[in-house]
């Protein structure tokens, strides 16, 4: 016990290094303690990280406290060791499917590498080139660009020079990029070649404030066809004007922590995107509740790099990288694994090559990699089969126990190949992760799962789970960034006053509360300032506090819905509940108060119900299979056991043979339900399922 005790007061990264070598006694005691507390006592919090009780964490490094001081920190840091990296591409074609689609492939090289003295010169030259095409300070700049190393050298020139960087997801229309572009009154633009050409093109005549287009990728477009008085400039050419000595020898205007760092525009959910305004101190808070997070950050490490920069999570995650000295390798949705859509079959994907020790994904990115899996595990032989689930079985109980199991480890050698075979932690967020594939990348890629919770309004800072802590289901303490409390919500039957735990609407405050909605004060209910002088955000998301300090997250409040007999139905609780059916690869819930029952509409696993479809005597192409309504009766025959109450299972489904994409803008970047989209876009099946009232 004495030991324990001593244990109990070192910080988790250094707690988990000694445990390791330690015994799994410690481990388990780790996971066991408790990690927050009220500060005052009351149910309802706040409650705070014991870790940093007495106060809440403001910045990692003393006297960083903005973010071109991080940059800079870092290239003095590491100047010579690799920072960036990119993969060559060697050659394209078009491969065209059974069904007359025609997809491009890629042959891609190893990753070439930028390093940090590289990045930084490239920074210097890129804000200088842009303060000579008359980017003001304090002035917004946008960027509507994919995730690339382009995007990060050019976010660190906006830090450095004091430009406020407005992101805009790559993802996002043409007529939400025209709308975000009018509202931030940006004069210049960041986009791709791509980009430019698909998107922007057609709605340029919409955007009345734009003066300068610069484009990252190193080929020429032709300017003729574009609006007279708007400038088309390449990245590079932009650079050699700034590294031009009259350009470079003028003084950047540096930030101050109170000084806009970026406008981050939502991906929107529910209808037009938001504008977020974010100081640096707001990232500069968040960040450093994240890294503490993260045992053993450092140069050691690698990271892959393919959500969506616009997002939150992934820009906060690669600026820490960078911080920490960590090397990040770009990769895409389309070319992250050997099986990836984009990949020529035979040919690496990124994983293979950059081998990451680190990575974030989102749980519809975990549950398609854990379907896919298990679907290859039932192809198996008995005797293989068998022993796979053997094995499974008996790490999956070792790990409860807070053992390793090396010779075990052996057995899922291939599956964690699937991500380069070196990943020590994956980081998830965006969305509640199902225990059922948080135990499966436990298990078979030998990693812990940090399960975090936050919004942009909070800096993608909130919570994170322990390493240590090998529970599901919850999202961890409070980061030493931040302090949550619950706040009663009556109306869906949530008290700090409930047993065993208290739950309610979950408050966020802290360092890390972003400002407000750019130009949208009318939204800014969402946000207080207590007596202390603290900001906090209502999240609209409701928790349960557990007894060691831990968060989990049990409804929404926009997602209840109360059916015409008067009882409540959660449609993120029942969306839950039946993804973990082998037939459905996503489901949206439907319901409305003018009627007593659950419809769903539903992108099916295309391997599991052809196969269904075989067995019933059903043949004709996918689309035929999705519309028929004996597949329509078996999967809702597959749903009707799910650990929900009778009144919650859908008792109509509308089989959708296209999967919801961002691209679809059926869902969000971060693979979020668009329910708004959903509904217009099953408008007629709703009228039919619900008989046409």
């Amino acid at each position: 016990m004495l030991l324990i005790f001593f244990f109990s007061f070192l910080s988790p990264p250094l707690f988990l290094c000694v445990s390791l070598v330690c015994s799994p006694f410690l481990l388990l005691s780790m996971a066991k303690r408790i990690k927050a507390k009220s500060i005052t006592g009351k149910t309802e919090g706040p409650y705070r990280s014991v870790d940093h009780f007495e106060s809440l964490a403001v910045m990692d490094f003393e006297g960083k406290d903005t973010l071109d001081k991080l940059f800079d920190f870092a290239v003095q840091q590491f100047g010579k060791a690799d920072c960036l990296g990119t993969r060559e591409v060697l050659s394209e074609e078009n491969e065209t499917q059974p069904n007359g689609k025609v997809f491009k492939k890629l042959i891609l090289g190893e990753y070439s590498w930028r390093s940090y003295q590289d990045v930084d010169v490239e920074v210097s030259h890129l804000g200088s080139g842009l303060a000579a095409l008359g980017q003001q300070p304090k002035s917004t700049i946008a960027i509507f660009c994919e995730t690339r190393a382009e995007w990060m050298i050019s976010a660190q020139a906006c830090f450095r020079h004091n430009f406020p960087l407005v992101t805009l997801y790559a993802t996002l229309g043409e007529d939400a990029v025209a709308y975000g572009l009018n509202e931030c009154e940006a004069t210049h633009l960041i986009t791709s070649a791509e980009l430019l050409e698909t998107k922007l093109k057609s709605v340029l005549s919409k955007i009345s404030h734009l003066k300068h287009i610069i484009y990252v990728d190193k080929k020429n477009i032709n300017t003729s066809a574009y609006p007279e008085g708007l400038q088309i400039h390449s990245m590079r050419a932009v650079q050699e004007l700034g590294a031009k000595p009259e350009n470079l020898a003028v003084q950047p205007q540096r930030p101050q922590p109170a000084d806009l760092a970026v406008i981050m525009y939502t991906s929107g959910s529910t209808g037009r995107p938001k504008g977020v305004t974010i100081i640096h101190s707001n990232l500069i808070a968040g960040m450093t509740g994240q890294c503490e997070r993260i045992p053993g950050l450092g140069p050691k490490d690698t990271y892959i790099g393919y959500l969506p920069l616009a997002h939150v999570l992934e820009m906060t995650a690669e600026i820490s990288c960078v911080t920490y000295g960590c090397r990040i390798g770009y990769s895409s949705p389309q070319t992250l694994s050997d099986q990836s859509t984009k990949i020529k079959k035979g040919s690496k994907g990124d994983c293979t090559v950059l081998k990451p020790t680190l990575m974030a994904a989102v749980p519809a990115i975990m549950d398609r990699i854990y379907k896919n899996v298990m679907s290859k595990v039932q192809e198996m032989s008995y005797v293989q089969r068998t022993l796979f689930k053997l094995g499974y079985d008996y790490k999956l109980e070792q790990i409860k126990r807070g053992y390793d199991t090396p010779l075990c480890n052996m057995l899922f050698k291939k599956v964690k190949a699937l991500l380069g075979g070196n990943i020590r932690m994956m980081l998830s967020g965006g969305a509640p992760l199902s225990p059922n594939t948080q135990r499966f990348m436990n298990v078979c890629f030998c990693c812990p799962i940090g399960q975090g919770y936050g919004l942009t309004e909070t800096c993608g800072a909130g919570t994170i789970t322990e390493v240590a802590d090998y529970s599901t289901g919850r999202v961890g303490a409070p980061l030493i960034c931040c302090e949550v409390k619950l706040r009663d919500w009556a109306e869906g039957g949530y008290t700090t006053q409930d047993k065993p735990h208290p739950r309610g609407e979950i408050l966020i405050g802290g360092p890390n509360v972003t400002m407000g909605y750019y130009k949208s004060e009318h939204l800014n209910e969402d946000y207080f300032v207590d007596e202390k002088g603290q900001r906090w955000f209502c999240t609209g998301d409701v928790g349960e506090m557990h007894p060691d300090g831990c968060l989990q997250i049990v409804d929404r409040k926009k997602d209840l819905v109360k059916l015409q007999a008067g009882e409540y139905v959660s449609l993120g609780k029942v969306e839950s509940a039946l993804k973990n059916c082998p037939l459905i690869d996503n489901i949206c819930a439907y319901a409305n108060s003018d009627h007593d029952y659950v419809i769903s509409f539903v992108v099916p696993n295309q391997k599991q119900l052809t196969a269904l479809a075989s067995k019933k005597g059903i043949e004709g192409s996918w689309e035929d299979i999705c519309n028929h309504p004996t597949m329509e009766a078996e999967v809702l025959k597959a749903i009707k056991d799910a650990a929900l109450q009778r009144f919650e299972i859908p008792v109509k489904v509308r089989l959708s043979p296209e999967p919801w994409t961002p691209e679809t803008g059926l869902v969000t970047d971060a693979f979020k339900l668009k329910r708004k989209e959903l509904k217009d876009h099953y408008l007629n099946d709703i009228e039919r399922m619900y008989g046409g009232k």
